[in-house]
């Protein structure tokens, strides 16, 4: 491939290259090209020179795709000469791993990940930096994140011999003093990620929403200038009227322009796009995705995206293809080798604990069984069982999807836990047959095949 000619990659997959009516750039990626899409990286120490028990075939599954993503849910530096410290807000919990994780990613196969997520602050920008640092000392393409909201809302590319990768990544779940902005006048830009801000409604029935109404008019300084007939607010609170009680979401339209905006240009100077998204939302007890994120998914990839891949609520979620395009409302985890020290203080007050008498190990384990303020814990085995994604492609459309069931331990003692391995058959059978009721409602069909899931679009 990396002799092809000038006329050979002109004419990749059959097609030619050239701009379509919308005017970005089609899909150019040669037959074969392949995406390996996982979810959460939440690792703390290299784990490819330990013998872990499975993991090599785990590895000879990444290493054999033309791009091997993932999250990057932690920060890379050493804590001894670490200039930065442990922010107020943090993504739940302290996420750090040892400088010895960016070779080790490289050497399990991934090429590109994002870092746009609730932990990319848990250690201020410095974390930020020292981890950027580390991802590009090992080749390893990002996106996410920056000096500024135009660099952590840019593309970024990854060179492979099938096609040029786009990869442009955002966030809808984040802590607040994340969010990267640009300059303004004589302000000067701000370090973070690239987010998309959620307005968040709880929607309830008619009665429900009348005998509100009623409370907010006994309550002192309530304002009723702008009064809406299907909604009202309550102590900042906003409910809508609907037919099911729940959570409703409206993605920021300034956010969406901008994403759509970057997304349309990675592709312009790419052969194949990936957008991703790091939202919990509703929460990570939902196996549902949020109801905003569908309509996203579908205008990103009318914008130009090859694939749409959500991480985050720990879980997995359904997988629809849209246009020849896969969409994966959720990849669950991959890594949860969560054995996190240095802890900061402000985690200890959280878990009742005292640094004086408690360890790090005893914080951490609190927070994995109890969960942070409304996140039900991580007790449950459904957050240990997950997928590896290989999407193949052929003549630029979704040919074959393989799902590989991977578990991550649940039962083994902390030191073990986390690190994936193929699951055995009667899981691989249960974990495929709850994707595949996930996902009846988009319309896709999932057969099993030896363990092994398979979408023919």
């Amino acid at each position: 491939m990396g002799n092809q000619s000038h006329e050979e990659r002109m004419h990749r997959g059959g097609r030619t290259e050239g701009y379509d009516v919308a005017g970005s750039i089609e899909t150019n990626v040669a037959d074969g090209f392949t995406l390996v899409a996982v979810g959460d990286l939440i690792v703390s120490r290299p784990l490819t020179k330990n013998n872990q028990p499975g993991f090599g075939a785990i590895v000879d599954l990444l290493r054999g795709a033309d791009v091997t993503f993932g999250n990057m849910e932690t920060n890379i530096f050493d804590i001894r000469c670490f200039k930065g410290s442990p922010q107020a807000e943090y993504g739940g919990a302290y996420h750090v791993s040892l400088p010895e994780l960016g070779p080790d990613l490289k050497a399990m196969g991934f090429n590109i990940v994002s870092y746009a997520n609730n932990h990319t602050y848990d250690w201020g920008y410095e974390g930020m930096r020292e981890t950027c640092r580390a991802l590009d000392q090992n080749g390893i393409v990002y996106a996410g994140v920056g000096e500024n909201l135009a660099q952590a809302g840019a593309a970024r590319f990854l060179e492979t011999p099938r096609g040029r990768v786009a990869l442009v990544s955002f966030a809808s779940t984040f802590t607040p003093m994340s969010r990267a902005c640009n300059p303004a006048g004589e302000a000067p830009g701000r370090p973070g990620l690239n987010a998309l801000r959620l307005a968040k409604s709880i929607v309830v029935t008619p009665e429900m929403l009348e005998n509100l109404r009623k409370i907010r008019a006994y309550l002192p300084n309530s304002s009723h200038d702008s009064e809406v007939p299907d909604r009202v607010v309550v102590s900042g609170v906003t409910y809508k009227s609907g037919e099911k009680v729940g959570y409703s979401y409206e993605a920021n339209p300034a956010d969406v322009t901008h994403i759509v905006r970057n997304l349309r240009q990675g592709k312009q100077f790419a052969d194949f796009c990936i957008a991703t998204n790091h939202g919990h939302e509703p929460g990570n007890w939902s196996q549902e995705p949020a109801d905003y994120e569908r309509a996203l998914a579908h205008r990103l990839i009318d914008a130009g995206a090859d694939a749409y891949v959500t991480h985050g609520p720990h879980q997995l979620r359904g997988i629809e293809v849209y246009k020849g395009r896969p969409i994966f409302y959720s990849v669950g985890n991959f890594i949860m080798d969560d054995l996190r020290t240095p802890v900061g203080a402000d985690m200890f007050d959280a878990y009742g604990k005292d640094p004086r008498t408690h360890t790090d190990a005893e914080v951490t384990a609190a927070e994995m069984s109890t969960g942070y303020t409304s996140d039900p814990g991580f007790k449950d085995p459904v957050f240990y069982e997950s997928i590896i994604t290989v999407s193949r492609f052929e003549q630029n459309h979704l040919v074959e999807l393989r799902l590989y069931p991977i578990e991550l331990g649940h039962s083994k003692r902390f030191a073990n836990r986390g690190v994936p391995n193929l699951a055995p058959l009667p899981l691989a059978k249960s974990i495929l047959e709850r994707l595949q009721k996930l996902s009846k409602p988009f319309g896709t069909e999932i057969t099993i095949d030896n363990g092994v899931g398979v979408i023919r679009p």
